[in-house]
């Protein structure tokens, strides 16, 4: 097949399977539009784009998007097969990313690019957890997806897995047991600096009374949630940024 298809591009429900085994990367970048009228304008004009044009790559496995809770920023999920298909799709002229982004810049002039972290899954909580037929998430449809994101001082592969070894032995030992958490999916940057924790929580309102409950972020004030707050190497504290599901697309053979 070649890297640019025929194959349609269709809508889903809003979430994605942040766990499928088959994405080799997960790509997450965030948008700044610059207010609720322009955020919302962005978004349906992303979802006019992608509906109108072909699948852009058989290495894209699904692509989400999602408004920010501050009226402003937009989040976008996009997993990869590998590295290959995204530079595939950044190279293509036609129907890549530049020209996608050039027909929605067109539409919402002066969107600014933030950033964009290049992941891989690392685990998940509950153990296994996933989309459809996965332990742990009991019937419930997260209404609201929060990013949480820990930079470390100088990459190394082992700190970001023994961070994300710390969190899901916090987890699993918390006598609260997640509450309104459902499902958390923690990647790791591939050059070794990062971890952005995909949580996917009840609602909004349920992660801000989290951590007003708290007090010094999400969970209980156990000996294994200190250790995740006393963990050498981190850069700095946790950038938290919550956002409401909007569109999720998928290649129409999947």
């Amino acid at each position: 097949m070649s890297a640019t298809t025929a194959t349609t591009t269709q809508s889903t429900g809003p979430h994605p399977d942040p766990a499928r085994p088959d994405a080799g990367l997960t790509f997450l970048s965030t948008w700044s539009t610059g207010s609720p009228e322009r955020q919302r304008a962005t978004l349906d004009t992303i979802a006019r784009v992608w509906r109108s044009r072909p699948w852009p790559h058989e290495g894209l496995l699904s692509y989400a998007v999602y408004a920010g809770s501050d009226g402003s920023t937009v989040l976008h999920h996009s997993q990869w097969r590998d590295e290959q298909a995204y530079q595939e799709f950044f190279a293509s002229a036609e129907n890549g990313r530049d020209a996608r982004n050039a027909d929605i810049d067109a539409t919402v002039p002066g969107i600014e690019r933030l950033a964009l972290a290049k992941t891989r899954l690392y685990r998940s909580w509950p153990d296994g957890a996933g989309r459809v037929g996965r332990s742990g998430r009991s019937g419930r449809e997260p209404g609201a997806v929060v990013i949480v994101e820990v930079d470390f001082e100088g990459p190394d592969a082992d700190r970001q897995r023994a961070w994300v070894d710390g969190v899901l032995d916090a987890l699993n030992s918390d006598p609260v047991r997640g509450g309104a958490l459902i499902a958390a999916h923690f990647h790791v940057s591939t050059d070794g600096t990062k971890v952005v924790n995909y949580a996917e929580w009840e609602s909004e309102q349920a992660h801000i009374d989290a951590l007003a409950a708290a007090g010094d972020g999400v969970g209980s004030p156990t000996p294994e949630w200190r250790r995740v707050q006393e963990f050498p190497g981190v850069a700095s504290g946790d950038s938290v940024a919550r956002y409401r599901p909007a569109y999720n697309f998928l290649p129409s053979h999947a």
